[in-house]
């Protein structure tokens, strides 16, 4: 299976199977998108009256293409089917992080918020030390021969429940060497709490810090208020400022959520350059359709374009020595992760878990709540064995839809958290999220082209 595409006048093609990318002219393009389809002298005669170019030198792009071929580069075979599931049934019962939701309250009121404000669909609550710390010897028991383990400090807004985040992290760091462990903390949160205080803990014991902002002041504040119904950026700004600078402007991300009202996220985008910030990210809004704030169809071209020019940005200020990091556009075309990580996907309910205040665990954050994927609590471990063997089952080839897609092999699958919440089953598809996502991947391989070609260049 082959996808090609073409960006600002580079042709690039994707080998899904072998992992290949290619960027090729225009003739090699055209005639690798009619390869299968038509013998080679009528290939050569089709492109020769198509461009008029020389019969022999298209009949040698036309043997290099055969070549790539058979070098297993250019449509190579899908034999990954009979790993499928493979990966999880090897760490079957090895649990690598958890996302610890230390309050289920909030000081913010978001209209768009997943989590109901923080609470999930249930009642506002705070974790307990005790609780926490059963987590973390759950996740150390329950970890095998796994030594970097990754904890998350969730909500609503963990900095309401800030001392028993402290005590959390002095107990994990107490026990790291008895167990050969180490632990990498990450803190997600609105910034209304940030102080001095936090800053120095975050910048000593986080390895990454998660800061909510939706970019434009106008945007911001029209969905991330406070329950007065006053917005927030101008509070959380400055303290995010200094948070960053103290950080040396690494290991953070501004993550900010676009929705109906602003499917020109670009802009919000050059509001957090504009204010220094260089680690972003940008979510698409998932929420029940027909909700005010959902992305509609007509919406669709305006993301995408923005996704493509948002690249160009990213271009232009790399040549400017103004270099900024785009979540989605991260990507390893040499490295990345193995062939069994790629069909399996996240991990959800297997190898990460969320924990509610009281020590439920759940498959991710996004199902926190949904009482049918109450997999268990910290003291007992696993007991719902049928919902954790669903999520064990989830992979690429579960999902009919993505068998014949070019971008199975980069998502894995997809969320089965925007699965079920668009479907009612987490071996769906959410078919909106899936052309954002092919966009994103297209996005991000051209930069990768265009900076290999840069350096061809020099």
């Amino acid at each position: 299976m082959i996808h090609r595409f073409q960006m600002d006048g580079r042709y690039v093609v994707i080998d899904t199977c072998s992992g290949s990318v290619h960027a090729v002219d225009r003739i090699a393009w055209e005639m690798i998108g009619a390869y299968e389809t038509a013998g080679r002298e009528e290939l050569i005669a089709r492109m020769q009256e198509q461009f008029g170019e020389d019969p022999a030198e298209l009949a040698e792009c036309y043997d290099q293409i055969t070549e790539l071929k058979e070098a297993g580069k250019l449509f190579s075979p899908d034999t990954f089917e009979n790993m499928a599931g493979e990966l999880k049934r090897r760490t079957s019962g090895v649990v690598k992080a958890l996302c610890l939701h230390v309050a289920h309250t909030c000081n913010l009121n978001c209209a768009y918020c997943f989590a109901s404000q923080g609470k999930y669909h249930g009642e506002r609550a705070l974790m307990s030390f005790e609780t926490g710390k059963a987590a973390l010897d759950f996740l150390v028991a329950h970890s095998g021969n796994r030594r970097n383990l990754e904890v998350d400090f969730f909500g609503g807004e963990p900095l309401m429940n800030f001392d028993v985040v402290k005590r959390l992290v002095a107990y994990a760091r107490s026990i790291e060497k008895e167990h050969g462990k180490n632990f990498r903390f990450t803190l997600t949160t609105n910034g209304l709490l940030i102080d001095d205080d936090v800053i120095d803990f975050a910048n000593r014991e986080m390895s990454n810090v998660v800061l909510s902002l939706d970019g434009r002041k106008e945007i911001h504040d029209r969905y991330r208020v406070d329950y007065a119904g006053n917005g927030s950026w101008e509070r959380i700004v400055p303290k995010f400022q200094k948070l960053v600078k103290a950080r040396g402007g690494k290991n953070y991300y501004m993550r900010g959520t676009f929705t109906h009202a602003n499917p020109d996220f670009l802009e919000d985008i050059r509001t957090m350059l504009d204010l220094g910030f260089t680690e972003l990210s940008m979510e698409p809004v998932v929420c029940a359709e027909g909700d005010p704030e959902a992305l509609t169809q007509e919406d669709l071209p305006i993301v995408m374009k923005q996704y493509e020019d948002l690249a160009r940005l990213m271009l232009e200020r790399k040549k400017e020595g103004r270099p900024f990091t785009f979540y989605h556009y991260m990507l390893d075309l040499t490295g990345g992760p193995c062939i069994y990580k790629r069909i399996s996907g996240c991990g959800s309910g297997t190898e990460y878990m969320a924990v509610t205040p009281w020590g439920d665990l759940y498959p991710c954050h996004q199902f926190v709540g949904e009482e049918h994927f109450r997999l268990g609590d910290v003291w007992n471990g696993v007991t719902n064995e049928k919902v954790q063997d669903e999520f064990a089952g989830c992979n690429v080839y579960a999902r009919e839809e993505c068998r014949e897609c070019w971008a199975k092999l980069y998502c894995s699958g997809g969320c089965a958290a925007n699965a079920y919440h668009a479907t009612g089953s987490v071996r769906g598809v959410y078919r909106y999220g899936c052309e954002l996502f092919r966009k994103r991947m297209e996005c991000a391989i051209m930069l990768q082209v265009a900076d290999q070609m840069d350096e061809g260049e020099e």
